[in-house]
Parts: C-alpha cells; structure tokens; sequence
C-alpha cells in the first residue's frame, strides 16, 4: 500500500503542475525544441538532448528550461520515452528499453545537425537512464557530457513521499504498472548492475545538481556520482535560500543558471547571483 500511495503522489504532482501550465498534449515539444533545421554553431557545437523524468513528459518536464537553452544559442531537443505514444504519462517503462529509446533519439539528432556528439540534461530517471544508454548501448562514444539533475543514480529509499502524497491529497492506488519505480528503489538488481565496476565510463563528463530539499531522490546524496570527470553540485551551496525540491527543480532559474554553467565549457563556474540568475 506504501508503494501505491507513493507512485500515486508522484503522478498526482505531475498531472497538477501540468494543470497549471495548460500544458496537456504530452507529445508537444516544449518551446525551443526539436527544431530540426538548427545547426549548432562554434560557440556551442554540441546540441542539448533533455531526458525527462517517470511519470512526466517532455512538454511539462521541459516548459522552462528549453526555452532558456534556445535562447543561450543552443540547438534543443526533447524526446518522450518510457511510455505509450501520446500518454500523458511518460517513464514507466522498463529503464533499459527507454534507454533503447534514447539512443534511436540521439542517433536522429546527430543526424540531423551533422555532428558527432550531444550534450544531454536529464531530470529525475532521466538523469540516471542515459548511464545505461552510455555503458552498455553504445553511447559514450556519442556524448561528451551528462548533466543530471536530482538523477535517481543510487536510487531512493521513497521515504518522505507518503507525506507529500498526504499533502496533495493523493490516496487512490495507481493501477498501472511501473517497472521504472521498482528499478530506482536502493538496493534493485537493475542499479546493482549499472553501478558495478564504477559509476562513470571513459570520455564522457558528468555534472550532478541536487538539491538537499529532494523529497523524492532519498537522501538526497544518492544522486551523486564517484568517478573521473564528475562534479558533484549542491543548490544550496550556490544560494543557501533555495528551497526548491525533486519537481520545484526544474522551474528554478537558479537552477537553469547551473545548467548553462555546466553545458558552456567555457564557463569559469563563477559565483551565480541568486536574485537574478539569468541576468
């Protein structure tokens, strides 16, 4: 029943924020992305993949953050996986089948723009799902960096979401199967497996944003990485003040600031003003 309750808050958190935004027809693309004319130019040559997170989609997972990367000069794309077409909710499925998914996306984009790796962001699961798509499809070879933001890396324990579930009001069982959920508690056999020999692969950079308000990704150091080429970030080490959790994330404009900080590899990871991040 703990489990149930769980995944019910989950979906129930999804389904009000994409209330709030108006945005309902999951395979709408989010403002900015998949335009498939975009070239990448010198100053950011890489385009930017985004990776949604279980029970979300790329419309509302992606509303604000798109947007921001397109005008920052990046070519943006977005994909929905996990999930029946045109479902609302998405990232159910089986992880090592979504990351089948990502790697169909990835190769269609690299030929479209014509060049020979992306950059991918990933919210939740799709800050964790690309590892399998890195390690065991193929895809280090393709991508120079993952930035992942509250990613599910070591799993969660879920503590904590049986209160935002009470807080929602959210008590009706989910009936609807979820392999995604089993495969990110602590301890899967599926993480188990991702994890062996090391949490990283050569060539590839790893960014990680959390936050120490994840509700979600429990606690909220599991969504760190070990390895070469890792940078490990906390929110409220860049603006104590930041209260946002698993899903406030990915309307933060601090948070969008750390994003383009970690994509510009060029960036000197100066001091982010916490009032006005993006400028």
């Amino acid at each position: 029943m703990r489990f149930r309750v769980v995944v019910s808050a989950l979906v129930g958190a999804v389904l009000l924020s994409s209330a709030f935004t108006g945005t309902a027809r999951a395979e709408t693309s989010p403002s900015g992305a998949n335009d498939w004319t975009c070239r990448p130019s010198a100053a950011h040559p890489r385009p930017v993949v985004l990776v949604h997170g279980t029970f979300e989609n790329m419309a509302v997972n992606w509303l604000k953050i798109a947007p921001v990367l397109k005008r920052n000069g990046y070519c943006v794309f977005a994909l929905n996986y996990g999930g029946a077409e045109n479902a609302l909710i998405q990232g159910t499925g089986d992880i090592a089948r979504s990351a089948g998914q990502l790697s169909a996306f990835v190769d269609r984009v690299l030929a479209a723009t014509q060049v020979p790796e992306v950059d991918i962001v990933g919210h939740s699961q799709g800050g964790m799902m690309p590892r399998y798509y890195l390690k065991f499809l193929g895809g280090a070879a393709k991508v120079r960096k993952l930035v992942g933001i509250v990613p599910s890396n070591h799993g969660t324990s879920l503590s904590g979401l049986v209160v935002l579930g009470d807080l929602l009001g959210l008590t009706g069982p989910v009936t609807d199967a979820c392999p995604a959920c089993g495969q990110q508690i602590a301890g899967s056999g599926f993480l188990a497996n991702l994890n062996a020999g090391g949490d990283t692969v050569p060539g590839v950079d790893y960014s990680v944003i959390t936050t120490m308000f994840d509700e979600v990704v429990t606690p909220y150091t599991s969504a760190y990485l070990r390895g070469p080429g890792v940078r490990n970030l906390l929110l409220q080490d860049s603006c104590p003040l930041d209260f946002s959790a698993h899903l406030g994330v990915i309307v933060d404009p601090v948070v969008q600031r750390m994003v383009l900080d970690e994509l510009d590899t060029s960036s000197s990871h100066g001091r982010i003003n916490c009032l006005n991040p993006l400028g």
